[in-house]
């Protein structure tokens, strides 16, 4: 746990995190001996928030609402809103296009996961218009939702993205940054529920395992027509089945699959030769 009389370069050359957060309150480097109090207080930085978001951050310590200076707090959010919509994101987008079009040309598969990304970006988006507006407990259980996602991403191009029997090395680096963006902004959001929504211990969510269960018959042709891009209403008069039923069948597909957009769905059914591209 750090203290105020810790030297701040102590901080940044031992642990991996601290550099995101300390340039999210909108620090740099540069910092000679001085402590984690000293170059707060040159920058203006309230010294017990920083504190209780590195220690959240790297020890998972419990935040007191005591500790906490609003403007300072709203400062280092934005500054995280504006590093993934202006820098991580885009980048990661640019990456992911180098390392998917060497794909065989002849596969839909890898724009399809591209949708998916900016599917993911779109919502992300969103979400953090939201938080810029101060409407967080509008989103208190969007957070899970989204670093779903990007699991989501990360296993489509595991099981599904093809293979020419090459090591891709761009691919691979894209699945590193995946992973560490999936890692920062559930961190983000966990320190947003510590400091914001609950101001109390709250322990981060813990992710469960999925294990892909076979479709059904009925299941398989739903998933066929979503895919055609039909609504649950023109699915339900194409299959003369109710409505209701096509939302229950697709509630179990995603269940089943651990897939939830139309593009995600559509790899899968690319895959296991349910549809013909």
């Amino acid at each position: 746990m750090y203290k105020s009389s810790d030297k701040i370069c102590d901080l940044m050359s031992h642990e991996e995190d601290a550099i995101q957060i300390i340039s999210r309150f909108g620090l740099g480097v540069g910092v000679g001996d001085r402590t984690i109090e000293e170059v707060c207080a040159i920058h203006g930085v309230h010294t017990p928030t920083f504190l209780a978001v590195v220690n959240h951050k790297l020890f998972r310590m419990p935040v007191q609402p005591v500790e906490i200076d609003a403007k300072t707090l709203d400062c280092y959010l934005r500054n995280a809103h504006t590093y993934f919509l202006d820098f991580r994101l885009p980048k990661l987008r640019q990456a992911l296009i180098e390392a998917i079009n060497p794909a065989d040309p002849s596969s839909q598969i890898p724009m399809l996961i591209l949708r998916c990304y900016d599917e993911f970006v779109a919502e992300i988006r969103t979400h953090i218009e939201h938080e810029n507006a101060g409407r967080y407990e509008e989103h208190e259980h969007d957070d899970q939702r989204i670093t779903d996602k990007l699991t989501e991403i990360k296993n489509l191009i595991i099981r599904y993205f093809p293979n020419n029997n090459t090591v891709s090395y761009p691919l691979i680096s894209v699945m590193s940054d995946l992973w560490h963006t999936e890692q920062d902004f559930a961190d983000h959001c966990a320190i947003e529920d510590e400091c914001i929504i609950k101001a109390k211990d709250k322990k981060l969510k813990v992710r469960r395992e999925s294990v892909e269960e076979e479709l059904s018959d009925r299941e398989q042709e739903v998933l066929i027509e979503l895919t055609r891009g039909r609504s649950n209403k023109e699915v339900a008069d194409v299959l003369c089945i109710s409505p209701h039923t096509v939302i229950t069948h697709r509630k179990n597909i995603t269940r089943k699959l651990n897939i939830h957009s139309v593009a995600g769905l559509t790899i899968y059914a690319i895959v296991h030769k349910l549809i013909t591209v």
